[in-house]
């Protein structure tokens, strides 16, 4: 039986369904993006749904759908999945041994919470911090949010301004961390090693970031102090607040453990399967300090993955849904079509046009927007003379930066965290993040890279 699309032999091409031009390839892509808009729609039913049509379109026989996915676990989507849920695996022994709270806590109190500007730059850097060794905003701001309120809440900050902290400072993290998903998608994308990668795009990104968010939360906590509060319920710090001792001594653990062994992987420029083995062994030896027993240092870890192992069929589905796009020819079908208008646009046009239709145009997971990118606009590279540095950080805009385009899972995410019912402060910080955040700053890093 042939397993694979059916092939014209003479032309070496797929023949497509009714022989539809190969253009006609891209309708899976198309369906994807806008059943992601559809409320209530699973990600992974969607991709799944699109996998299967894109199987139609190119003559999959769907009986042999089975060996499709089952070289997708050797694909590089696959591998992302699986440190995916290691970190959430990793994260949940943090969260049950008390090192994440106990890292927040020395954070707000060393950077101290004494005035409004000094709160807002304590809960930025600890949120910072804690997404970048959780690799999850979602999930990092969870274990910040009830530690810091009462903190914030007793010098007068207001939910809206916790809340542009949360997503504005806490996304950062994920452009830092050398493990997190987009970090380790662009790695693959661009074969540049992570300290390149974070000087040329993670870092630039981030600054910025910083800057807008530390001044639109000023912004905002002025226009809404006096009329916003987190309510009666909020409990006041207390000033003799104490970290136990096997808490202090699984929290130093967890520290020189992660210095030790991204120091290495930089040195041994270990890919993206070395992340592997940091987050294993950072769990197992954090557990162990904290004197958890070894099979509950494993059930945890288990437990943690349990909850995005939907995220990894997710990535599974979507190898085979790119793949017979690619096999389809529709890529280089649009290739030709685009050629005369990106080819007269110069670096910095093709550079404005891909972020901008990575922004708006491509919405999902984050992972597979990034591959939708790298898909949809890698065969441009060569002629126009973009640098992988410089690709690196179009891809990372186009990507990420979709968070502000629209009222998604992250910034409502990070409303109900901060107790905000306010979407217009979170407007403000999505015009910086995508105008002089993001778009100039692109389009900047075209006259240089």
């Amino acid at each position: 039986m042939q397993y694979g699309p059916q092939k014209n032999a003479k032309e070496g091409v797929v023949i497509m369904i009714f022989n539809l031009p190969p253009i006609c390839g891209l309708f899976p892509l198309l369906l994807y993006i806008v059943l992601s808009f559809r409320k209530g729609m699973h990600p992974l039913v969607n991709v799944s749904i699109c996998a299967v049509v894109g199987a139609i379109l190119v003559k999959q026989p769907l009986g042999g759908l089975g060996a499709v996915i089952y070289e997708s676990m050797g694909s590089f989507l696959a591998l992302v999945g699986f440190i995916i849920m290691l970190g959430s695996g990793l994260g949940m022994v943090l969260r049950k041994t008390g090192v994440a709270a106990a890292i927040v806590n020395i954070l707000m109190r060393k950077i101290g919470v004494k005035t409004q500007k000094r709160a807002i730059l304590a809960t930025m850097v600890s949120s910072i911090c804690l997404v970048t060794l959780l690799g999850t905003l979602a999930g990092a701001n969870a274990v910040i949010a009830p530690i810091v309120i009462p903190l914030v809440a007793a010098v007068g900050i207001t939910p809206s301004t916790l809340a542009v902290i949360f997503q504005g400072a806490g996304q950062t993290g994920l452009f830092l961390s050398p493990f997190s998903p987009p970090m380790v998608t662009l790695m693959g994308i661009t074969g540049l090693s992570y300290p390149r990668l974070l000087l040329c795009a993670g870092l630039p990104v981030s600054i910025v970031m910083w800057i807008g968010t530390y001044l639109i939360a000023n912004k905002v906590q002025k226009e809404t102090e006096g009329k916003e509060d987190f309510g009666p319920d909020v409990e006041m710090p207390s000033d003799n607040f104490e970290v136990d001792a096997i808490t202090k001594r699984a929290t130093a653990v967890f520290v020189a453990t992660m210095a030790v062994m991204v120091v290495y992987g930089i040195i041994t420029k270990g890919g993206a399967s070395f992340v592997i083995l940091v987050m294993i062994v950072a769990a197992i030896l954090t557990g162990l300090a904290a004197k958890m027993p070894a099979g509950e240092i494993f059930d945890n870890i288990v437990e943690g993955c349990g909850k995005l192992m939907w995220l990894f069929f997710m990535f599974l589905m979507f190898n085979p849904f790119l793949n017979f796009v690619t096999a389809s020819g529709a890529f280089d079908a649009m290739l030709k079509l685009m050629e005369p208008l990106i080819g007269s646009s110069g670096k910095v046009g093709f550079t404005l046009l891909t972020v901008l239709v990575g922004i708006f145009g491509i919405n999902g997971a984050a992972v597979a927007q990034a591959l939708m990118i790298d898909s949809l606009f890698n065969g441009f590279l060569p002629g126009i003379g973009i640098s992988m540095e410089l690709w690196g950080m179009i891809v990372l805009i186009g990507h990420q930066i979709t968070s502000y385009a629209y009222p998604g899972v992250d910034m409502i995410g990070a409303m109900g965290l901060a107790h905000a019912k306010n979407i217009k402060p979170m407007l403000k910080l999505s015009y910086f993040a995508i105008i002089p955040g993001t778009v100039i700053l692109s389009c900047i890093a075209a006259l240089i890279l």
